[in-house]
C-alpha cells in the first residue's frame, strides 16, 4: 500500500456534536467560493430531526443528492434486518449507492471529501475498501473520524474504528 504524501491527509476527529460536519460543510463552501472549478468528489452526513428530537441522518452528496443512513423511524419489513447503532437503523443500501460512486477515484479529482468514517459508515463491507483506494490514490483528503464519548460503547464499534485508526496511521 503506498503512503499519501506528507500534508495531503487531513482527518478532524472528535467526539460526537463537536463540529465536525460543520467544519467540513465551511470548509467546502469556502473551497467553491474561491475556486468555484476545484474537482471536489465526497459526502457529509447530515442530522434529520422532528422539531428537537434527532430521528435518524441522511448522506448527502457534494452536488446536493441526499439519502437516508440511519433512522429511528423506520418500521418496514426489510429495515428489521439492518444494523443497528444504539437506537438507529442503518440503511447500509442506501447508503452505498449515494456515497460509493462518490469514492471513486478519477484523474481529474482534486479532493475528497469524506464526513464520516464511522461506526454506520462501517457496517458497508465496501466502504473501508474505497476510503483505502482514496488513501492510496494521493488525491488530497478530507475526512472525520469520530471519537466515542466516554462511556459509551457499541459491540464492534471499537474495533471497526481501530482498523480506521490504523489504516490512517499508515498515511502520514
Amino acid at each position: 500500500m503506498a503512503a499519501a504524501a506528507p500534508s495531503k491527509c487531513f482527518l478532524v476527529s472528535g467526539p460526537p456534536g463537536v463540529g465536525k460536519t460543520t467544519l467540513i460543510i465551511r470548509v467546502l463552501e469556502a473551497l467553491k467560493h474561491s475556486n468555484p472549478a476545484l474537482k471536489i468528489h465526497g459526502f457529509y452526513t447530515r442530522e434529520i430531526r422532528e422539531g428537537s428530537e434527532r430521528v435518524g441522518f441522511e448522506v448527502v452528496s457534494l452536488d446536493g443528492r441526499k439519502g437516508p443512513l440511519a433512522s429511528t423511524k423506520t418500521t418496514s419489513l426489510e429495515s428489521h434486518r439492518w444494523p443497528s447503532v444504539g437506537r438507529y437503523k442503518v440503511d447500509v443500501s442506501s447508503f452505498e449507492s449515494l456515497a460509493l460512486p462518490e469514492l471513486e477515484v478519477k484523474e481529474d479529482t482534486d479532493l475528497f471529501i469524506i464526513d464520516e468514517v464511522g461506526k454506520m459508515e462501517l457496517f458497508s463491507s465496501s466502504f473501508f475498501p474505497a476510503v483505502l483506494r482514496v488513501l492510496e490514490s494521493n488525491i488530497p483528503l478530507l475526512a472525520t473520524v469520530p471519537i466515542p464519548k466516554s462511556g459509551r460503547d457499541i459491540p464492534g464499534g471499537k474495533r471497526r474504528l481501530r482498523n480506521v485508526n490504523a489504516a490512517f496511521s499508515l498515511f502520514p
